[in-house]
């Protein structure tokens, strides 16, 4: 499959990883938070997690998309790179909406380690 579309316009909202991503207090996202900080992330540092983010899109094709009525939703799997060097498989899925070229981070889904 191909990369994702529009990366270049891709929309990666602070809140999105700071008040989820790496939040332990978020209910949904406190064991995501956990789990990347265990590989240097933090919220005191969230631009370092939204560029590598951007770059696991760009090193990795797209595995999987889906259409809906809204608009596309795309999963992307592979290593994420990280502070510590280690390079944790994970799933990054993006949306983009109907008549809209900028993709949309959802979430970020842990799947396995290498190297540890």
């Amino acid at each position: 499959m191909p990369r994702l579309p529009h990366l270049d316009r891709a929309v990666v909202p602070q809140t999105k990883l700071v008040n989820y991503l790496l939040s332990a207090r978020h209910s949904g996202g406190r064991a995501k938070a956990r789990f990347l900080e265990d590989f240097g992330f933090s919220a005191g540092n969230w631009p370092v997690f939204r560029d590598a983010i951007i770059a696991h899109a760009e090193a990795n094709d797209v595995t999987a998309s889906y259409q809906t009525r809204f608009g596309t939703k795309y999963e992307i799997d592979g290593p994420l790179p990280t502070p510590d060097g280690r390079a944790p498989i994970v799933r990054v899925v993006w949306f983009m909406e109907l008549q809209d070229a900028a993709p949309r981070l959802v979430t970020l889904v842990p799947r396995r380690i290498v190297g540890r």
